[in-house]
């Protein structure tokens, strides 16, 4: 049996398992390790699997992910974040769709705080929903801006998935997490523009609050703009040394860490259920990616043993003579597909052995290339019939909001995404402008 078709059966090996309902890195690593053994003998096959695991022991950086998930679940649960939105509240009311508004802003600083889009949604949905279908706000305008601005958390730093490229492409951290600033905020700018012409188009879809409600002492609103600031000072400490060089990637992280712990705790709501929570949430999560990126690095290292990046190389510029720019649009319409019935983590652990060597071979900036994954994978997050995002917003709405509501309230937001998507990809420097100023590049 030639390699080029092993390489193919392990591949659909993987995805039917992964269609049967398997976990992810059962999934990947059970063909991983099965084919090592096959092909290279018990030696061979436990060699690469124990090489694999300790490659991932090794890899310093990793230590991010616990440290800013912890800082994610502190601030969440011992609702910090509550004090964001009634900022907005409080700040935005008077406008047309004001509120739509304050949560984009919300999920923006939401995302700055965690770097988990599910964490994005979960507050969104438990925060936002209710007090904007309260105030009139129409079902499928709050749905899509929930969904919508929830996906920023794996865009806008400190993205864990951006962590998580960042090793699988041996690929600088810092200069990714701010290869994403400027892309972020750009879409959530664009999501902004969107709500405030669609709104004032049509008032019924986000009217304005009653002048009762937004009539409080300018005394109460201050408190309200500082309390809501809060989270933003906690990003600015673990960021701002780490840009000016003062501190590592993980000394950072735990600056975050200790600030959200500490805020917590001076608030007074740092309670007994509030830290277990955010420590058992904490280790899942951590666990989860750990085992993850261990099965991804086993799989990606027999596929480079068979050389199936080079055969598809091989296969797009030479046999199919397509050109770089049509193969990288087919790898984005690749993440479309797979994101309907799969998360951003496991489309990057199974496709990165492959695409991330391919992607360099055409020339391109593994850096860009990084952003340009985690938007296609915004747009998959959304994307019916099985977006996961749309999913986790079917659980989480009240019983008046339907799948179909759902499927519909997403699509100018999908359309905005794809426009942001385009930009990024025909001007590079949006991506590349930030690391490039503060890296020297």
């Amino acid at each position: 049996m030639s390699y080029d078709l092993i390489a193919i059966l392990m591949f659909s090996t993987m995805m039917l398992m992964l269609l049967t309902g398997q976990r992810v890195f059962g999934a990947i690593g059970f063909v991983a390790v099965l084919a090592a053994l096959l092909l290279w003998g018990d030696r061979g096959g436990f060699d690469i699997a124990f090489s694999a695991a300790m490659k991932l022991m090794k890899w310093y950086p990793l230590l991010t992910l616990p440290m800013f998930i912890f800082m994610g679940y502190v601030l969440s649960e011992s609702r910090i974040a509550d004090d964001l939105y009634k900022m907005f509240h409080v700040w935005m009311g008077g406008l047309h769709g004001g509120l739509a508004i304050g949560t984009i802003g919300l999920m923006v600083l939401i995302s700055a705080m965690n770097g988990l889009s599910v964490a994005g949604m979960a507050i969104g949905a438990t925060i936002a929903l209710p007090e904007l279908l309260k105030r009139g706000y129409d079902k499928k305008m709050v749905t899509g801006v929930i969904q919508a601005g929830s996906s920023l958390g794996i865009l806008v730093p400190p993205s864990v998935v951006l962590v998580l490229y960042a090793m699988i492409a041996r690929q600088p951290v810092g200069q990714l997490w701010l290869a994403g600033v400027v892309p972020g905020l750009m879409m959530a700018a664009m999501f902004i523009l969107y709500i405030a012409i669609r709104c004032r188009l049509q008032p019924e879809l986000g009217p304005v609050l009653p002048k009762e409600d937004r009539t409080i002492p300018r005394e109460e609103k201050i408190r309200l703009l500082g309390a809501g600031l809060l989270p933003l000072f906690i990003f600015a400490t673990m960021m701002i040394p780490f840009v000016n060089g003062w501190t590592s990637l993980v000394e950072s992280s735990a600056i975050g860490a200790l600030a959200a712990f500490l805020a917590a705790v001076v608030k007074g709501r740092m309670t007994r259920e509030v830290f277990e929570n955010s420590v058992r949430n904490t280790l899942g999560i951590t666990c989860m990616f750990m085992w993850i990126i261990l099965a991804a690095l086993a799989f990606g290292a027999v596929f480079d043993g068979l050389g199936a990046v080079k055969a598809i190389e091989t296969l797009f510029t030479e046999k199919l003579g397509l050109s770089p720019w049509m193969i990288l649009i087919l790898m984005q319409l690749s993440f479309i597909v797979m994101g309907t019935f799969l998360d951003d983590t496991a489309m990057l652990v199974i496709v990165a052995p492959l695409y991330v060597p391919l992607v360099q071979a055409l020339g391109f900036d593994l850096i860009w290339y990084g952003v340009l994954y985690t938007i296609t994978t915004q747009i998959a997050y959304m994307t019916p019939p099985f977006g996961y995002n749309l999913f986790l917003m079917r659980a989480m709405a009240p019983p008046e909001i339907g799948l179909r509501d759902i499927y519909a309230s997403i699509v100018p937001f999908v359309l905005v995404m794809v426009l942001a998507l385009s930009i990024v990809m025909v001007l590079p420097g949006i991506a590349l402008w930030l690391p490039g100023v503060v890296y020297g590049n």
